[in-house]
């Protein structure tokens, strides 16, 4: 659905080919997080923790070792500095970090595979559409315009795209909840998209579950971003009214900033410096900002881990079945199984070794959530039947680049691991 938006967009208003409203299956493979687009050069590239590149492509077009040695050489790439300082994107790059605006990478790639077709193009300038594309189906408005393509269907078929809330999950929200937590909802969706999901999901009494709810976040600017750059805002029938100076008791509230968050947090529980603990998927809006500029424990929620055949959990059998379902229909692979593509998420061989002993290395994804998470779950679901008062090995405990996956590392980084993955 997000792949057909940008691309209806694209061949409708901006008159690209009609050739990129169909969609082969097997084409989602191309699909991989961590990749980073280089805009102006029209590649997508894998990147090893140092900063030099592992994978590339041309569009969808592998490169061969010799063609990305040619291009980028054995030195890091010319905007790691800038990526990596930061998390960030740019007008020359842009990061793939999660399922949400993960299909636009195939999309560019086939744009520029359609642009090399026709226009025998060197430097590329399709991003500003893509960006309008971005734009059109998902501003503040569109949900209750009708607006795009993305709203209107998820609106007229939630059960197709939305899983409900595991039983396990809600009660363990609920014993958090019971246990004297204060419990905060923080997203960059506007409120009328997050009550539809939210009701879906959660039921009707979702509001419950949470003390405080914050809608249209915009992060990560919400943890960068000062009390005058980004007041909170209340919110009536899902319009935003005034600028709050302040933020005084718990309740739903618009766009805002971490630092009248914590102030709130303080004065709710009577703590100096209350820790807070930020659940996240997006390691460029939610892990990277909440542990740089507000310091908060951060747990990356990350599918990842259940795509390795190592970490899924004894009592999850019943699970694939409903999950096999809802994507073997359209023979298409859930979306964290590894790449073929582009290999294992979290390790990589160096390129141009092939006759040497294989030499494998951390990708810069890997290293990023070893330094910016507390720790990395597969999901909820892994911890919901926990005690609450059960004790997590962080990342940072002991150095290890494993020690803060739960329940337990990606086989990929385990040592004496069969690389069968990296072929």
């Amino acid at each position: 659905l997000i792949y057909d938006s940008f691309a209806h967009y694209l061949v409708t208003e901006k008159g690209y080919d009609e050739d990129l409203l169909t969609l082969a299956p097997d084409s989602l493979d191309f699909c991989c997080k961590g990749l980073v687009l280089d805009i102006e050069e029209g590649n997508f590239l894998k990147l090893a923790e140092d900063g030099t590149v592992l994978r590339a492509s041309h569009g969808t077009k592998s490169m061969t070792s010799e063609e990305m040695l040619e291009i980028y050489g054995k030195k890091e790439w010319k905007h790691f500095n800038t990526v990596s300082g930061m998390v960030s994107r740019t007008a020359k790059y842009y990061l793939y970090d999660n399922y949400f605006d993960l299909p636009g990478a195939l999309l560019c790639a086939r744009v520029v595979d359609s642009l090399d077709q026709h226009d025998g193009q060197k430097k590329y300038d399709f991003w500003k559409d893509m960006v309008a594309a971005i734009q059109h189906n998902y501003k503040i408005s569109a949900f209750k315009e009708d607006c795009g393509m993305y709203f209107p269907e998820v609106k007229n078929h939630p059960d197709k795209y939305l899983q409900r809330c595991p039983e396990s999950v809600k009660k363990w929200l609920k014993q958090l909840k019971n246990a004297g937590k204060i419990l905060l909802l923080i997203t960059s969706s506007h409120s009328d998209y997050c009550r539809l999901l939210c009701e879906h999901v959660l039921g009707n009494d979702f509001q419950e579950y949470f003390d405080i709810l914050i809608t249209n976040a915009l992060k990560p600017g919400f943890f960068s971003h000062t009390p005058n750059q980004r007041p909170f805002r209340t919110l009536e029938n899902d319009e935003e009214q005034e600028a709050l100076l302040s933020l005084d008791k718990p309740g739903w509230y618009s766009q805002g900033n971490a630092i009248q968050l914590y102030d709130l947090l303080k004065k709710m529980t009577g703590k100096l410096d209350p820790k807070v603990v930020y659940f996240g998927d997006s390691m460029h809006s939610d892990i990277f900002p909440a542990r740089h500029y507000s310091n908060w424990e951060t747990v990356f929620i990350l599918e990842e881990l259940l795509g390795d055949k190592g970490t899924v959990p004894a009592n999850a059998e019943s699970e694939p079945l409903e999950k096999k379902g809802k994507y073997e229909g359209d023979q298409l692979k859930v979306p964290y199984f590894v790449s073929k593509q582009w290999g294992s998420f979290f390790m990589d061989r160096l390129p141009g070794l092939e006759n040497a002993e294989e030499t494998l290395v951390h990708t810069w994804s890997c290293k990023c959530i070893s330094t910016y998470s507390t720790i990395a779950i597969p999901s909820l679901e892994a911890i919901s039947d926990l005690p609450l008062d059960y004790r997590f090995t962080r990342f940072s405990s002991n150095s290890s680049a494993t020690a803060g996956y739960y329940p337990s590392p990606p086989r990929a980084l385990l040592p004496n691991e069969d690389s069968v993955m990296m072929k």
